[in-house]
């Protein structure tokens, strides 16, 4: 009914969020069977910092980026990101960790102290210093830079050993796209603004990695199926490159390992079968 009379007011049946355009002071939703409407003011500040709210794509956002929520949300993929185990959602609020160098100015005895255990308190801190020897493609997707995740980290890795070589030059060598690109470089702009990072006890540098071809290469893999030796499938990928192999995501014709741990027979398999490439059932043999 509303679609006839004004385009942007959709029949709940059919969505149930609608998206209106970013000049619109005020949203109507649709209640009922009797087609009523409701009046709907979008919020203008920040529930938890009070700070201004703004439109990005049809969202809100909290424009300060030293908001407490935002803050905890950075420390929590940090932490996932690196693997520290035991620093979740409420370890990191029973810590009060409001920044990411707050992590590593913690003691042993201040983190048992906060988490009532000892025990719990030495198992986390040595998490703590574990995460302290991961090299900057490992550390840069930790930063949540926006679109900056371990493939644009690994394109990266081709071409620098050290943070301060990354350049607009650089990330267009390295095939980011040109929003990764802004966004990284914005990003390093406002790291070296803030005190705080300098005390990370990172190096913030890498093994530059050369580029495998199909005439240095051990082989050219494709994975199918849930892994059992690893995690996820891009942690498989980078270990397999690591140890000189090329890694496609499609079965073409020039792989030569379908690693299906698995054991399904998937079409994928089939097709490897009926092509003659060698299907391996324990990715870590090729290691």
């Amino acid at each position: 009914m509303f679609r006839n009379f004004f385009p942007y007011f959709i029949p709940l049946s059919e969505k149930k969020f609608l998206t209106f355009p970013l000049s619109f002071d005020i949203i109507y939703s649709y209640l009922g069977e009797r087609e009523t409407l409701r009046q709907i003011v979008p919020p203008t500040n920040c529930p938890a910092c009070n700070s201004t709210l703004e439109f990005v794509n049809d969202q809100l956002f909290c424009s300060n980026d030293f908001c407490s929520a935002k803050s905890a949300k950075r420390v929590e993929h940090f932490a996932k990101t690196l693997k520290i185990k035991g620093l979740g959602p409420a370890t990191i609020a029973r810590l009060d960790l409001c920044d990411i160098n707050d992590i590593y100015s913690l003691s042993q005895e201040e983190i048992s102290l906060c988490l009532d255990s000892e025990k719990l308190g030495t198992k986390l801190h040595n998490e703590i210093q574990k995460s302290k020897s991961v090299d900057l493609i490992t550390l840069l997707p930790a930063f949540s830079i926006p679109l900056i995740g371990s493939s644009a980290s690994n394109k990266l890795a081709k071409h620098i050993s050290s943070i301060n070589e990354i350049t607009p030059e650089i990330c267009s060598e390295a095939g980011l796209g040109p929003k990764a690109a802004s966004n990284l470089l914005d990003w390093l702009e406002n790291f070296y603004h803030y005190q705080q990072y300098y005390n990370l006890p990172f190096t913030f540098t890498c093994e530059k990695r050369a580029e495998v071809t199909n005439t240095d290469t051990k082989g050219t893999v494709c994975i199918t199926g849930k892994l059992k030796s690893y995690p996820t499938k891009a942690a498989a990928q980078q270990v397999l490159i690591k140890n000189g192999y090329l890694v496609k995501d499609n079965l073409t014709k020039d792989v030569t390992i379908l690693v299906n741990e698995s054991g399904i027979a998937s079409a994928k398999t089939k097709r490897a079968e009926e092509m003659g490439i060698t299907i391996n059932q324990n990715l870590k043999e090729l290691i």
